[in-house]
């Protein structure tokens, strides 16, 4: 009886056995071997890759995360000059000054990014963020007579006005947009000390309130331009509201200069940049002397652009100046700011087929066609850009994250989004798809692995459109902040990650024809394909 109803089941188990063994041998592993884990070895890197370097055109400025403001010396890529138009705002509209008010001191302060450490009981201890050089530059501040408009008229006012790193050429051509010199900054070199001084207020304790600052540039402004612009303005039309400040007061224009290659260059947010203006005025309950203290608050809390001015070096003039996009190129040149990008043109343009492998082209890459034609499972897919360590040996830092993106729609692939890596932390953010700098044994630079596993079996088993892709340096991926070029540049890049226009760094890598075969850039593909 027992043996009995031990018969339907083993022949269901044998059934199972037979049903894996016959699956098992429809299945062939492509460039890789199976071990007991279904762990992939060996990926086929027979796969075209066409990748070149273009210098970008200019690239919009406004609407970023952070500013820069400097002179960067890049070993590679030569000297770049960062300035800045900022369009200024009241902290206070329609401000009342008092009886007999008199501007006392304007101190500018533009604060670095830094982290502080308590050091005993009251010493603070600062680590500068995004400061790059030490050499002394000039920054002159002009009044600009440059009106930023918040809205585009070509739009019809729907959409923002887009302000592009070229703008400091509408400057140097219309020497009348420059309104008077306000001050000149001479020989700043950013430091690490922050500033504590006295305020006017009196603590519960009645002690003197001490005010601390991190570090910045921070600068005394002349009393006798401001007097004038705001104190003397007091109950005008002007200062009712922001939107007739702005058109009154149109600016701050930010200019860098540096007499040799050398200076330096800091980044920093505008929200917390402003212009303090100390006042007094006639007050009959003062016991003193009959006048009071107060103070207005000039933020830079309108549009702020920023204004790029490029001397590339000879070198990578040369290099960049005619890519070879039929083949690729040895190297891959790619920089941030003003901007050089990696094209990517994913299994070449050899198109002598059709999608039914015959003879007539359509439009796809013949690679493509035959990976379709096999339908396989893509395990996995990278991209390992080599770094052209010959190159990169005078960098005295390089960037820690590239990004791929795709450049004819201007957005991240799906791999981002899919990528579980989520920290919103700079360096660890999207580790999976987007990885870090790894460094050889002597710390510096080896590669970069891309994964857009999800994009490439889009490509062969979805039929998505095989774009062009674009590589860019840039020190944050957890926003990228896409940007839009002044005009589409071939093949097709219309918006680049704004994240990149913010750093200074730039680096070289082993391209598609790289003249070296094992650091050659090359489509990784692990996949099985059944028979």
């Amino acid at each position: 009886m027992k043996i009995k109803n031990l018969l339907p089941k083993l022949a269901a188990v044998l059934f199972v056995i037979v049903a894996l063994a016959s699956c098992e041998e429809d299945i062939d592993i492509i460039g890789s071997e199976i071990v007991g884990d279904n762990t992939f070895i060996e990926p086929d890197e027979t796969n075209s890759v066409i990748a070149y370097s273009r210098k970008l055109v200019p690239i919009q400025t406004n609407g970023l995360s952070a500013y820069q403001l400097g002179v960067n010396n890049n070993p590679i890529y030569g000297k770049s000059t960062v300035s800045l138009l900022s369009q200024v705002t009241l902290g206070v509209t329609e401000p009342t000054f008092g009886e007999n008010a008199t501007l006392d001191s304007v101190v500018l302060y533009i604060p670095f990014f830094s982290e502080s450490e308590t050091v005993g009981e009251d010493t603070l201890n600062y680590t500068l963020d995004s400061v790059y050089g030490e050499d002394p530059i000039n920054i002159s501040m002009f009044e600009s007579n440059f009106f930023l408009r918040d809205l585009d008229p070509e739009t019809g006012f729907q959409e923002t006005q887009n302000y592009y790193s070229n703008l400091g050429q509408t400057f140097d051509n219309n020497p009348s947009l420059l309104g008077d010199l306000i001050f000149e900054i001479e020989d700043f070199v950013p430091s690490d000390e922050g500033f504590v001084f006295k305020t006017n207020e009196i603590g519960a304790d009645g002690d003197t309130i001490v005010e601390t600052l991190g570090p910045g540039l921070r600068a005394n402004l002349p009393v006798e331009f401001f007097q004038q612009k705001i104190i003397d303005m007091e109950g005008s039309p002007e200062l009712l509201s922001n939107n007739n400040f702005k058109n009154y007061f149109r600016g701050i224009y930010f200019k860098a200069q540096s007499a040799i290659d050398n200076g330096n260059l800091f980044l920093f947010e505008p929200s917390e940049a402003n212009i303090t203006l100390y006042y007094s005025f006639d007050d009959e309950d003062d016991e003193d002397d009959g006048r009071d203290d107060s103070s207005l608050e000039i933020n830079f809390g309108g549009i702020n652009v920023s204004l790029f001015d490029d001397e590339l070096s000879q070198d990578v003039q040369s290099a960049i100046a005619n890519p070879d996009i039929e083949n690729g190129d040895e190297r891959l040149y790619v920089k941030g700011g003003d901007g050089i990008a990696g094209v990517i043109q994913l299994f070449g343009k050899e198109d002598l087929l059709n999608a039914n492998l015959e003879p007539g082209p359509n439009g796809v890459p013949d690679e493509l066609d035959i990976l379709r034609d096999q339908k396989p499972l893509i395990n996995e897919a990278n991209l390992v850009f080599y770094v052209d360590k010959n190159k990169t040996a005078a960098l005295e830092s390089e960037p820690e994250r590239v990004i791929i993106f795709d450049a004819t729609n201007g957005s991240v692939l799906i791999d981002y989004f899919l990528d579980p890596s989520t920290t919103e932390i700079p360096s660890t953010h999207k580790i999976n798809h987007l990885g870090t700098l790894q460094k050889d044994g002597s710390d510096t630079g080896d590669f970069y692995k891309i994964r857009l596993t999800t994009h490439v079996s889009n490509l062969i088993n979805n039929d998505s459109t095989n774009v062009p892709l674009g590589l860019m340096v840039t020190d944050n991926v957890v926003q990228p902040n896409f940007q839009d070029l002044q005009n589409t540049q071939s093949p097709g890049l219309k918006r680049v990650p704004g994240t990149s226009v913010l750093t200074p760094k730039g680096t070289v890598l082993h391209g598609s024809s790289s003249s070296s075969e094992e650091r050659r850039l090359k489509l990784q593909l692990y996949y099985t394909k059944p028979n």
